[in-house]
């Protein structure tokens, strides 16, 4: 009996399973937010949020803010929910040469498009600088060095990334999950290692390293997954990238609202005192830290199941994978939430955040929570129209929620001050749920009726 209930729970935490595939990203999302938290713990100590003119915290925050908008909306959009679909396509035919061919394309082609918008933003980043952020004197000066080398961490993830779609395609969790934890090992390295030498220079420069593992690691990991760079001689650019052409446009458009909204709220946060950028964000962070384990652990899991059943036309079988993930999500999700917002204080002792201001950290982390279980139950939602090849939906939800963020910030700014930030994302991520809850029961609802899965097309 023993050795049956051990095979029984061998076979449930497999990572060919949800429930398997759910725990193994979560784990490792757990270990990725705790060296988050012990990155945002580094600058709290080595730059102290009150006691630092420069802001060096708030300025490397912010610093990512150009170079993630352009990275989202001209790499990710493809990489983050398209690509995913095709090869599991693929795979679910036992085509694997094909995988290896639109993996190699796509990581030549997003890698010579972002390399180029990447080099001529670095060349007129001093120029835009001062519209991006309210910094002044050395506080810009370090945002300018810091938005080049940003730059470029960008472009290594785009080789990165792409290998992390093949392994999420495969169901290699591991490897996938514990590259992030190497990338913030590094920054955590740099500021503590670094700092001290260097001066502020040091954690970007940490983040440089930790991306040039990240690499490494998942290189070796989606080779011995059976990946093998095609030279693509004949043609470079994939057939099937064209049809990801017509997918990726409104997916930029998601991205972009998204990455808009974050520069936007951060430019909002930047003209108050120093070091309100960062305190946002470690609130953020803290927030982020239960949707992550659990509303993106399970989506990515579901992913590819999800993805095949969309291939296949099994919307029946959809809807119980997605029903299945919605509810063990918000099983967690809300005590998750409940528990975050009781131990506020707890975070602010933790991080080490001065007396001063650990009061707005306890605040905005409080309001922050409510977003919880309407964040975390979104990143399966999404999942499930990315599985469809429907990015439409999404762009308009993302664009709709973007605006609301950054309409409220604005107006709530002068009076609440930092907790406005908080505000706005909040009300962002509610509208986004009932949005696009509402649009995928309809489709879904429409797909699965009787006589339909055998001539439904694949995108909407």
């Amino acid at each position: 009996m023993l050795i049956r209930m051990k095979k029984v729970l061998a076979s449930l935490l497999s990572q060919k399973r949800i429930a398997g595939g759910a725990a193994v990203l979560a784990g490792l999302q757990l270990v990725s937010s705790g060296c988050g938290f012990l990155r945002d713990q580094a600058f709290s100590i080595m730059f102290p949020l009150d006691g630092d003119p420069i802001g060096v915290a708030s300025v490397y925050i912010a610093a990512f803010r150009p170079s993630d908008l352009l990275f989202q909306i001209f790499v990710m959009s493809c990489l983050s929910v398209v690509l995913v679909p095709f090869l599991a396509s693929h795979l679910a035919h036992d085509r694997r040469e094909e995988m290896n061919k639109i993996t190699s394309s796509t990581m030549l082609v997003f890698g010579l498009v972002f390399g180029l918008i990447a080099l001529v933003m670095a060349i007129f980043f001093p120029i835009l600088a001062p519209h991006l952020v309210k910094f002044e004197g050395p506080s810009l000066e370090l945002y300018v060095r810091f938005g080049r080398m940003a730059l470029f961490t960008n472009f290594l993830f785009v080789f990165g990334n792409t290998l992390g779609q093949y392994l999420i395609t495969v169901q290699r969790y591991w490897i996938y999950g514990i590259t992030p934890v190497l990338w913030a090992l590094g920054t955590i390295a740099g500021t503590y290692l670094l700092s001290p030498v260097l001066g502020p220079i040091g954690p970007m420069i940490g983040t440089i390293a930790g991306t040039i593992l990240y690499l490494i690691v998942r290189s070796v990991g989606a080779r011995k997954a059976g990946f093998r760079f095609s030279k693509l001689t004949e043609n470079i650019l994939h057939p099937e990238l064209r049809h990801m052409g017509l997918l990726i446009i409104p997916r930029m458009a998601a991205l972009g609202a998204l990455q808009l909204q974050l520069l936007l709220l951060d430019r909002l946060a930047s003209g108050l005192e120093p070091g309100m950028v960062a305190l946002n964000q470690f609130a953020s962070n803290f927030e982020s830290l239960v949707p992550g384990i659990v509303g993106i652990a399970i989506a990515q899991s579901s992913f590819s199941l999800l993805s095949k059943s969309a291939a296949r036309h099994e919307y029946a079988k959809m809807r119980g994978t997605i029903g299945q993930g919605i509810l063990f999500n918000l099983a967690i999700a809300v005590p998750g939430a409940i528990a975050l917002a009781l131990l506020t204080g707890l975070a602010a002792a933790l991080l080490r955040i001065s007396p001063s201001v650990a009061p707005l950290f306890t605040v905005s982390l409080w309001i922050y929570c409510i977003a919880i279980p309407f964040e975390s139950t979104n990143h399966i939602i999404l999942r499930s129209f990315y599985a469809m090849k429907n990015t439409l939906w999404p762009a308009i939800s993302s664009i709709v929620s973007c605006a609301l963020a950054i309409t409220i910030g604005t107006m709530l700014i002068g009076e609440y001050g930092v907790f406005a930030l908080a505000i706005a994302y909040v009300v962002a991520q509610v509208a986004q749920t009932l949005f696009l809850g509402s649009a995928l029961a309809s489709i879904l609802l429409q797909r699965g009726h009787p006589g339909r899965d055998s001539n439904v097309q694949a995108t909407s």
